[in-house]
């Protein structure tokens, strides 16, 4: 592999001897940058040949602590070709390597051992198997568990040999977990259940399209486990029996975000559950839930409540909304998407007005709000600094006038399929003092003159239109989940510089039949993100 014939160990950090190194004409090149580096300024001659050299290795002074920061910065295969340069380099590449991430296919069991003999320090890893590959079984789980004990996060993608009997060898070879995420896998409850028994210091536990828990109404329940104490994080996302959670979910006394999306099956009765139990929940969301008024009064009893996303629920309506907003004082961030069943409207609105006065981000999808309730939010919400606006069919001109006159603190604005014209977007030249950026998609009245005018007028503004609107298009606020990093709240951390091999994940076609409407996410929800990314990054430089 053109690794130099020195077998010495890497030098301790500071130390600054040099060290006759021979080079192989196949890793030459992988230095000749730095050598001609140091030639241009040294008129001590250099020569390479294609046979075999010897050389100064000017970078025995770099200590290994500073050698592996700079490995840090560079890309899977340059960090790959660095390990070929000595054995030192690829000691101090594989003593540095903390996040792993493989192709998790059949053929990957013969070669586990090798892999972590040099990687023995993972403490990040993700195991990805396509739809199209068999992927590795319980041997091979079993074996990278005994090889990797001080596992802290574990993301398992498509992983579908893998039964209960390697999760619970997974369990009790790795209790140090903090994070774990699975999609398409199709092991039970007996390995979630060991899971949990186990790994007494769990956080964040994301489960994703999970086919071996039954939904014949059988199937064991899950949790709550010695992770109940420490779980501050759930997701769990298109379950045919999401509700064998519930002992997990309500016994979980240190929960701060509950995600549930496009799971089947009633969750009024787990929200009430939750609120019984007296949870210090932080952040909910619902999306494409069999959720009514009564989960959404039983989530008010959550005190606490800051983050509230509750999309395509058509059960609810006013009434729960109104509870949410009378309880939960502390609301931060809301988005309602309302699926044009006009069910979620004014009195909503105004109840959100009136009581939420800490309320800084706000996304109304497939509502039709009126001038007074919006004009009451403008006026009582003053902390309100991120709108969006989709789907509407009664916000026109002067409702947009209304938010430019009264919104002071309003800095980002989204608007999506609205009867807006240009006249209602100019009141953005002396509305709206802080605003940063406005964004316009699918307003057929809006032209693209009053985009230029707009910047003309406000230099500093981000002016974003879209005005290529496809003929019957519809409003949608969710986009799918296929590039997901998810978010959050998988573990969302596998960078390309520390990425052995990676393959493309596909979910079954039997959950797509079975979900149907399920595929999409759209826009609004996606650009929200990034605009709070992005506060967060200039807050952090400021």
């Amino acid at each position: 592999m053109g690794q130099s014939s020195s077998s010495q160990s890497p030098s301790p950090a500071g130390s600054v001897n040099r060290r006759s190194v021979t080079l192989t004409a196949s890793s030459s090149a992988a230095l000749s940058e730095i050598i001609r580096c140091r030639h241009s300024v040294d008129d001590s001659p250099i020569e390479f040949s294609d046979a075999k050299c010897s050389y100064i290795d000017y970078t025995s002074e770099i200590p290994d602590d500073c050698l592996a920061l700079v490995f840090q910065f560079l890309g899977s295969g340059d960090r790959n070709r660095c390990s070929l340069v000595s054995r030192r380099w690829l000691l101090v590449d594989a003593q540095s390597r903390h996040r792993l991430t493989l192709k998790a296919q059949s053929e990957l069991l013969p070669i586990v051992p090798r892999i972590f003999s040099r990687f023995d320090s993972v403490t990040k890893l993700s195991l990805r198997c396509d739809r199209k590959s068999v992927s590795i079984n319980d041997d091979g789980l079993i074996l990278i568990s005994l090889r990797c004990r001080k596992l802290t996060r574990i993301k398992l993608r498509g992983c579908r040999e893998i039964t209960d009997l390697g999760m619970a060898a997974l369990a009790k070879n790795c209790t140090e977990l903090k994070k774990f995420s699975c999609g398409s896998c199709m092991f039970g409850a007996k390995g979630m259940n060991a899971l949990l028994d186990n790994c007494y210091s769990l956080e964040e536990l994301s489960v994703k399209r999970l086919r071996g828990i039954n939904d014949d109404g059988t199937a064991e329940p899950i949790g709550p486990g010695a992770a109940a104490m420490s779980l501050r994080s759930i997701l769990l996302k298109e379950l045919y029996n999401g509700q064998s959670f519930g002992p997990l979910i309500s016994g979980a006394k240190k929960l701060k975000t509950l995600k549930l999306l496009r799971c089947l099956g009633d969750w009024d009765r787990l929200l009430e559950k939750i609120a019984v139990s007296d949870h210090s929940l932080v952040e909910v969301h619902l999306e494409r839930l069999q959720v009514s008024d009564i989960g959404l009064s039983a989530l008010s009893n959550c005190s606490n409540l800051e983050i509230l996303h509750v999309l395509k629920t058509p059960d609810c309506s006013n009434i729960g909304f109104i509870e949410v907003a009378l309880h939960c004082k502390l609301l931060r961030k809301l988005h309602i998407d309302g699926w044009k069943t006009n069910r979620i409207g004014n009195e909503a609105l105004m109840a959100i007005a009136k009581y939420s006065a800490n309320l800084h981000e706000l996304v109304l999808i497939g509502i039709n709000p009126s001038l007074v309730s919006l004009e009451a939010i403008a006026i009582n919400c003053q902390k309100l600094e991120r709108l969006a606006i989709c789907g509407s069919e009664t916000v026109a001109d002067s409702e947009i006038s209304c938010i430019a006159s009264k919104c002071v603190a309003l800095k980002k604005l989204c608007i999506k399929g609205c009867p807006v014209s240009d006249e209602g977007i100019e009141a953005f030249a002396w509305g709206c003092p802080n605003l940063v950026k406005i964004k316009v998609k699918k307003c057929r009245n809006v032209t693209g003159e009053v985009g230029d005018w707009l910047r003309s007028k406000r230099g500093s503004l981000v002016v974003q239109l879209d005005l290529c609107a496809v003929e019957g298009e519809s409003v949608d606020a969710t986009m799918s989940e296929g590039g997901d990093q998810e978010d959050p709240v998988e573990f969302p951390g596998t960078t390309s510089n520390e990425t052995l091999a990676l393959s493309s994940s596909g979910r079954g076609s039997i959950f797509k039949t079975r979900f149907g409407l399920f595929g999409c996410r759209g826009f609004v929800t996606s650009t929200l993100r990034r605009w709070s990314i992005g506060q967060c990054s200039s807050n952090g430089n400021s």
